[in-house]
């Protein structure tokens, strides 16, 4: 499901089972990341696929990456392997309005 930045920020915060999910490459996470997420490699190819498919799906993903278009992606393949709520943030990381660390 897409999300706006405002959506997508306030359900997370709200979200007890929330988990932030970074799927840029290491280079452009170098270059900042939103305060506590974990990132997951989008270009890992069959690594990204099982390391996402690790993951605890009784919990709600909030994933970016640069511009949304990778992160929307990964949210169909967690759809497709069970999970039943992910959320993509629309525009990425480039139209984040927050703070990066």
């Amino acid at each position: 499901m897409n999300l706006t930045q405002e959506d997508w920020v306030s359900q997370f915060e709200a979200d007890e089972k929330g988990v932030m999910l970074d799927v840029r490459s290491e280079d452009e996470c170098d270059q900042g990341i939103i305060e506590g997420s974990i990132n997951i490699d989008f270009h890992k190819g069959q690594a990204f696929i099982d390391e996402i498919a690790a993951l605890d799906k009784s919990k709600n993903y909030y994933i970016y990456c640069r511009s949304g278009a990778r992160s929307g992606k990964t949210c169909e393949i967690m759809n497709e392997l069970g999970f039943e709520n992910a959320y993509n943030l629309l525009g990425g990381i480039i139209e984040w309005n927050g703070d990066i660390v």
